[in-house]
């Protein structure tokens, strides 16, 4: 059972396009000096895991180091956050130097800031410019009266995108149409190619990859919800459907609900009561793994706004073969068959098919705006799919195993450590997850340095401005000037990206809190206080080298951290 009384339902620049191309080829001639398995900085080792921080020796020197580590210190003291495991890394884009480090090498759970690694693979593995078909096909043609003998079989290739969203996405998520508008879109082809009547079946075809809907360490309740929605190659509505539930007219009337995409394969149990105005909303959802039946219950007030539940689809590709064949019929098409599924065999290699007839097609948005859909707006099931359409594609993978395997090779090749990185699936959600936070800044570095570096950039939230990030650090000075990946389950609070500080500095960095046993905000509030300081404190390389050294301050501010941090 789940509680639903608490649930709720500008783009800026990072720096000038000019500025990025110089820091791109600085970069590369830098990286062409260094050990590509070290990653940064070749002083920085990163079996220090304990994370002693890189300025603590060389640049004791640097007051922005040091006025930056008290502050750091300041924000992690706080009560409640002290109890807490925190890991930071912070280089300089320019040079690869570390700045500031703590637990660099140690592990901790990402969250959604595994996307980081998904979405970088996807776009160096398949490009920018990757377009996903999705088709309906048949083994005839229509005859001359209209009659299509056989099936008709919507082949699912992972387009995340079958949906009303309109694309490109641009500071907020916007929609034209009704949710199935892609989906719609297929079925008037069909009618346009003159097909009146099926004398078979409407079959949804998803093997294109493996029936493995949920990677490991997914949990339960995950299942219930959008964010935790099954993974095909077939979805439609980002798998899920969306229930609008408004109080009745009179107290004591049951709540009104509507919902969409309805397949008719679903039964909605509506147990629900209106009551008296200004009374608590007492919403709960029961539904159990695979279950075909949503069982609401509970209350909302009289005068309560409308409330919107996203409840995830288990059973995807069934899902999209009922919502096409409602749309056919919709649209005077008579079927003779009924609507059904067709997974692939998750011991079987790729079969080759068979010539088909193709009566409508979608090509999907180009990549780099799937990108930037799931790092904006951290779409787990699209981070899914690229795992899987990548491996899929560059070599033939259809089973979650090998889909990972095709990551870890990947990550290799580009000199992450092996045992740096340790992830169960493509989105951050499950709890099997690990890496460490030079790893994500090794893996930051590396996607500036490639030709799609400034797009990549460009996917990521804006602090204070857009994403997940629209409502963090506005009006400070790191507002605009924070372009990272949040990542947030339970006690666990991360951020990584690329930074733009008052000096002049360009920044990558990540950081990150698990065992967060505070408020989520708290922590969240820890990690913006961090950001801002690394905005208003640090310098640039330039105006380091330019500056007279400072007297001896003692032990790094950090040092201390680190002590008091990492027992």
């Amino acid at each position: 059972m789940t509680d639903l009384s608490t649930l709720s339902t500008r783009r800026g620049p990072f720096v000038s396009a000019g500025v990025w191309l110089l820091l791109i080829c600085l970069l590369a001639l830098w990286a062409a000096t260094v050990d590509p398995r070290v990653g940064f900085a070749q002083a920085h080792n990163p079996a220090a895991g304990a994370g002693v921080h890189a300025a603590a020796r060389s640049k004791q020197e640097r007051s922005d180091i040091a006025r930056f580590g008290e502050r750091v210190q300041a924000a992690l003291a706080l009560t409640g956050n002290d109890k807490a495991y925190w890991g930071l890394v912070i280089s300089d884009a320019e040079t690869g130097e570390v700045l500031f480090s703590l637990n660099a090498g140690r592990y901790f759970m990402p969250a959604s800031n595994a996307k980081l690694f998904t979405t970088a693979m996807a776009l160096a593995t398949l490009g920018p410019d990757f377009h996903i078909r999705t088709t309906i096909e048949s083994a005839a043609e229509p005859d001359s009266s209209g009659h299509l003998q056989g099936d008709v079989v919507l082949v699912g290739r992972g387009d995340a995108n079958l949906s009303n969203r309109v694309i490109p996405f641009v500071e907020h998520p916007e929609h034209n149409g009704p949710p199935e508008k892609a989906l719609a879109d297929l079925a008037d082809q069909v009618v346009a190619a003159g097909v009146k009547e099926i004398s078979g079946d409407v079959v949804a075809d998803d093997s294109y990859f493996a029936p493995e809907r949920y990677p490991p360490g997914w949990g339960i309740d995950d299942a219930v919800w959008s964010y935790g929605a099954a993974v095909s190659a077939l979805a439609i509505n980002d798998n899920f459907i969306s229930v609008d539930l408004r109080p009745g007219a009179t107290i004591g009337a049951p709540l009104v609900y509507s919902a969409a995409p309805w397949p008719g394969i679903y039964e909605m149990r509506n147990d629900t009561l209106t009551t008296a105005a200004g009374t608590e909303p007492m919403l709960r959802l029961e539904r159990d793994p695979d279950s075909q039946t949503f069982h609401l219950t509970g209350t909302l007030p009289l005068d309560a706004p409308a409330r919107q539940l996203q409840l995830a689809v288990s059973q995807p590709a069934e899902n999209a073969a009922a919502i096409l064949m409602q749309l056919l019929e919709a649209r005077g098409v008579r079927i003779e068959g009924r609507s059904r599924a067709r997974h692939g065999d998750r011991n079987a290699r790729p079969q080759t098919p068979s010539t088909m007839h193709v009566l409508a097609e979608h090509k999907s948005p180009a990549l780099l705006e799937d990108v930037r859909l799931t790092n904006k707006l951290s779409m787990n099931l699209h981070a899914e799919l690229l795992l899987r359409v990548a491996a899929r594609e560059k070599a033939g993978a259809t089973t979650m195993d090998d889909a990972l395997a095709f990551a870890a090779q990947f990550r290799q090749s580009i000199g992450v450590a092996p045992d740096d990185v340790q992830l169960t699936d493509g989105s951050g959600l499950s709890r099997g997850d690990l890496v460490t936070p030079q790893s994500v800044v090794q893996l930051l570095a590396y996607a500036l340095r490639q030709p799609w570096g400034p797009d990549f950039v460009a996917t990521l939230p804006v602090a204070g401005q857009d994403g997940t990030l629209e409502n963090r650090m506005r009006g400070t000075a790191a507002a605009g000037q924070i372009h990272a990946k949040t990542g947030l389950v339970e006690h666990v609070d991360s951020l990584s990206g690329y930074a733009t500080s008052r000096r002049g500095a360009h920044l990558l960095f990540s950081i990150f809190g698990n065992n967060t046993g505070t408020k989520m905000r708290d922590a969240a509030n820890v990690v913006d206080s961090i950001c801002v300081a690394m905005v208003e404190e640090l310098a640039s390389h330039a105006e380091n080298r330019a500056a007279p050294p400072a007297k001896d301050r003692g032990p790094a501010p950090s040092n201390q951290a680190q002590r008091q941090i990492s027992r």
